[in-house]
């Protein structure tokens, strides 16, 4: 069966940096785009109306935690997780195999697939590629994820070659087991910070009729300046025609410096996950609220922002509702940040059509690195 690429316009380049437009089955995405996470079918925090008044285009589930909680059984009779969250844009779900490969313990590799025992329960389970592109489909996924072998960095040659080689064929049987058409599918490209092997992988992949790339691997301890090195190998070598994802990144700096080099989609918990932990970005850097000197801040958490939080209430107000525990805080915070970095997304898609991405980063990164007030 043959299924049509997702149809991926590109707009304008600014040295290697991409404006782009990816039509998907749930609406438009402008890229460069950063997806907030919601691994278990919700964004922490957050309602679908919140992140609709946001501008969130796409969101990321997990196929791992959503097959063992609530199970596709009840995913499936609610008619996908679209209708059962009431989210009516894009969805993406990461396959889960970083999180199959975490459990060191608890699986077993083989060419068939990954045995693991669920981290909570201690059941016994199977992931195939063919299992794996079934979750997903039962899902929704307007965009799945290839089932890969996710290694642990650093790592011998000889074991990133095997690996490397078996999530190529693991690769191939996910496009063969694929039976929906509004379901694209992504591949997910390996070889840890060797450029050598990152290109020879990209290599055996790029010809094969996937809608999309993604740059895995990445952002598990290594230095940030060989991330951003083994980026700029990776990224221009993918086709140019679809999409690039570089998975789990990341900072705002993170984010700029790997548009910089080509990328065009990001996801991470971090807005949602340091949000509940008292963290905003802001325009002058991060923002740590529970600290004493805000307790009669009377300015907005950041004074250039204009979302909801920001131009309603005080750094006194939302440490206070931090320190006591309140639910409206970590919702409050989170909104701001998701704000942030969606408002970081439109910024760089301006700077890449009027061709001054690179002087806008600069100019954006020392602001940032300045501190807040």
């Amino acid at each position: 069966m043959s299924f049509p690429l997702a149809r991926f316009e590109l707009l304008a380049t600014d040295g290697e940096a991409r404006r782009g437009r990816l039509h998907l089955a749930h609406g438009v995405v402008e890229t460069p785009v950063f997806m907030p996470v919601g691994t278990y079918g919700t964004v922490k925090a957050m309602t679908p109306a919140h992140l609709d008044s946001l501008g969130a285009e796409i969101i990321l589930g997990n196929a791992y935690h959503l097959y063992l909680a609530p199970g596709l059984d009840v995913i499936g009779d609610h008619g996908g997780l679209h209708a059962m969250m009431g989210w009516s844009h894009n969805l993406l779900t990461d396959s889960g195999g970083y999180q199959v490969f975490s459990l060191k313990e608890l699986r077993k590799i083989s060419e068939d697939g990954v045995v693991f025992r669920d981290h909570r329960s201690g059941d016994k389970h199977l992931f195939t590629p063919e299992k794996l592109i079934e979750i997903q489909e039962v899902i929704g996924s307007d965009v799945m994820m290839c089932f890969d072998e996710c290694p642990e960095l650093p790592a011998q040659t000889a074991y990133l070659e095997a690996s490397l080689e078996r999530t190529t064929r693991w690769a191939k049987r996910c496009l063969n087991a694929r039976t929906r058409e509004d379901c694209t599918l992504f591949a997910i490209t390996q070889g840890g910070v060797d450029p050598a092997l990152r290109l020879r992988h990209i290599e055996a992949l790029a010809d094969l009729p996937f809608d999309g790339f993604a740059i895995g691997g990445l952002s598990v301890g290594e230095a940030k300046p060989l991330m951003y090195e083994t980026v700029e190998v990776a990224a221009p070598a993918l086709p140019v025609d679809r999409p690039r994802y570089l998975m789990g990144v990341g900072t705002p700096r993170d984010l700029i410096e790997c548009v910089l080099r080509g990328v065009d989609m990001f996801d991470c918990v971090m807005p949602t996950r340091n949000g509940r932990n008292g963290q905003l970005f802001t325009s002058s850097g991060k923002l740590v609220i529970k600290h004493a000197r805000f307790t009669r801040d009377m300015l907005p958490p950041d004074p250039k922002c204009d979302c909801y939080t920001c131009s309603r209430f005080t750094r006194a107000y939302i440490r206070h509702l931090f320190k006591q525990n309140e639910m409206l805080g970590a919702h409050l915070i989170t909104l701001h940040n998701l704000h942030f970095y969606l408002q970081l997304m439109r910024e760089l898609r301006g700077s890449i059509e009027a061709g001054t991405s690179r002087s806008w980063a600069t100019s954006w990164l020392a602001e940032w690195d300045s501190g807040p007030a």
